[in-house]
């Protein structure tokens, strides 16, 4: 069963409920790329009137997760994903409809083969890049996914 917008959507909310309901949403998926938004509300903002740094983290962390859910499923094997480390970089306050889009996916396809032929855990990082609605930066968000059989 492929991975889809809407079915990621659906696990969101399932699995992820905080997420959900401040609001992050994936857009499109595709092998290399995701693309993942979200908008400054009420629910998601922070005393200084932008949003939290979690919900950007949240919004940022699906962009990478949702690649590796996805390359996971493909391969047919039981494969164990964790964030092992995340850095964040914020540059301007993030105000209306900020889209995070990570481009890393052809960077899981080799330690997801690497952990099936050794048997041994890989670590990869990934990078999601935050934008406003005038295409402006705001954040840059890393985040180290180790994989494993289980």
């Amino acid at each position: 069963m492929a991975i889809s917008v809407s079915k990621l959507n659906k696990f969101v909310l399932f699995k992820l409920p905080s997420a959900y309901f401040c609001g992050v949403r994936v857009k499109a998926i595709d092998k290399d790329r995701c693309i993942v938004s979200v908008k400054h509300r009420w629910i998601n903002q922070n005393p200084f009137n932008s949003m939290y740094f979690a919900v950007q983290a949240m919004a940022a962390e699906l962009t990478t997760g949702a690649l590796v859910i996805s390359q996971i499923q493909q391969s047919g094997k039981k494969i164990s994903m964790l964030v092992a480390n995340n850095k964040g970089n914020f540059t301007k306050k993030a105000t209306g409809r900020i889209t995070f889009v990570c481009n890393d996916g052809h960077l899981i396809a080799d330690a997801i083969k690497k952990t099936i032929e050794t048997g041994e855990g890989q670590t990869f990082w990934m990078k999601s890049i935050g934008t406003n609605e005038e295409g402006v930066q705001v954040s840059e968000m890393d985040f180290e996914w180790s994989v494993r059989l289980k």
